[in-house]
């Protein structure tokens, strides 16, 4: 189990009982590292090497968890009405994982964007640089684990003029990390209370 936490692990194990995806392994996981230069935060990184490489329900909402570096089908084609960049968005240019994430705080570029200079990388790395897709609720709406960066472990919702850490839910003495993000979608709390 590396270094994984055992608490998470039952947790990441129960939430996801069947619809699991085939475990990478840890030679696998390891190579994979090693191209993209960069280690998994845990327990992440247990759950794809021992657990479940990608599920097929659970968060979130369109299809569960991603295979480790995927990309949602609508990764590529989305059409952001907030998007204030002059260049457009690429979904099909390849992340760069070994360059960090560059929030550390919620960040409403609908609202603050306002010189091209200050904003128009920064818009651009926080949807290709430093974190790993973990799925999609919808076109144009992500969730991604940083994977690098001062947030490296934190889950965060992108969405069509705004990116935000999932620390606000309840688990967040958890954290914010995978496994809160998974206990609060497991027990229907948080982010994924029912309506």
């Amino acid at each position: 189990m590396e270094d994984a936490i055992p608490d998470a692990l039952a947790l990441l194990q129960d939430a996801f009982p069947q619809v699991r995806h085939r475990p990478l392994g840890w030679k696998a996981l390891r190579s994979w590292e090693d191209r993209q230069g960069v280690v998994l935060p845990e327990p992440y990184r247990t759950f794809v090497a021992e657990i479940a490489n990608g599920t097929d329900e659970g968060p979130p909402d369109e299809g569960g968890l991603l295979p480790l570096g995927e990309k949602p089908a609508s990764w590529v084609r989305w059409e952001a009405d907030c998007w204030m960049s002059p260049e457009p968005f690429d979904g099909t240019a390849v992340r760069g994982l070994a360059q960090p994430f560059p929030l550390e705080e919620e960040w409403q570029w609908e609202y603050d964007y306002y010189d091209h200079a200050l904003h128009s990388d920064t818009l651009h790395q926080i949807y290709q640089c430093g974190s790993v897709l973990l799925g999609s609720d919808r076109p144009g709406e992500y969730w991604t684990l940083a994977v690098t960066g001062p947030q490296r472990g934190q889950v965060w919702w992108l969405r069509d003029g705004c990116a935000a850490p999932s620390t606000d839910s309840p688990s967040a003495q958890l954290g914010g990390g995978f496994h809160g993000w998974i206990r609060d979608w497991h027990v229907g709390q948080g982010w994924w209370r029912p309506e």
